[in-house]
């Protein structure tokens, strides 16, 4: 019996081999079903790109399905004991103004948002500042959502981009004639965040400061 020559390999194409049998049994060609690739045409970095779109797409749908945003905190909210913003739990993902000086994994200075203009505006108008920067920044690609805001309080939920992981961030406006701004971002989830409240508030407060706000101490 003749030797049959394996399938030959054309540029671009998947081929599969089909053996047909001849009505006296000796012959058997070969034929060549060829399809062709998209990736082979298109240039690596568009591949590479595309795998990271359908992963991320993966990621985001395995987060909503085990509901990685988690559950909204009990004690979010200005506390009624001592009026002021929740402490932070002892995990490494949260920082807030209530904190003690001391502690530098925790602390962070309060806001002024009269401590960088010559002429001072109204509690009001910088409630709309700080709104105006809320919906137009999204530190580390994380989207915001207002959740609640009243005449001195806001809170706004971030999600992640990938695993709709949620941190929630509040801003606190003194009582009286009192200029100065407190805050709280902590994540629901987890034990650390790698910095991102941190960032986030730095982002921030760099977005405010373009308005006449300013940090109300150095640190």
């Amino acid at each position: 019996m003749a030797s049959v020559a394996p399938p030959k390999a054309y540029p671009g194409c998947l081929c599969k081999a089909r053996s047909i049998e001849h009505h006296n049994g000796f012959a058997r060609p070969r034929i060549l079903f060829c399809q062709q690739q998209d990736n082979d045409n298109k240039p690596q970095h568009q591949i590479a790109r595309r795998e990271i779109v359908l992963r991320s797409s993966e990621l985001a749908v395995a987060g909503a399905i085990l509901n990685l945003g988690g559950k909204k905190p009990d004690y979010l909210g200005v506390q009624k004991n001592q009026p002021s913003l929740s402490l932070c739990p002892a995990t490494k993902n949260c920082i807030s103004t209530s904190e003690n000086i001391t502690d530098l994994t925790h602390y962070a200075p309060p806001w002024n948002y009269n401590g960088g203009r010559k002429k001072p505006v109204s509690k009001e108008q910088a409630m709309e500042e700080l709104l105006d920067v809320i919906r137009s920044t999204k530190p580390e690609k994380f989207t915001p959502k207002i959740v609640e805001r009243d005449d001195d309080y806001v809170h706004v939920e971030y999600q992640s981009p990938i695993l709709g992981l949620v941190d929630d961030v509040e801003f606190w406006f003194r009582p009286g004639n009192n200029t100065i701004v407190e805050y709280r971002s902590a994540s629901r989830l987890g034990n650390f965040d790698f910095d991102y409240n941190r960032k986030r508030i730095k982002i921030l407060r760099l977005e405010l400061e373009k308005k006449g706000w300013a940090s109300a101490e150095s640190f």
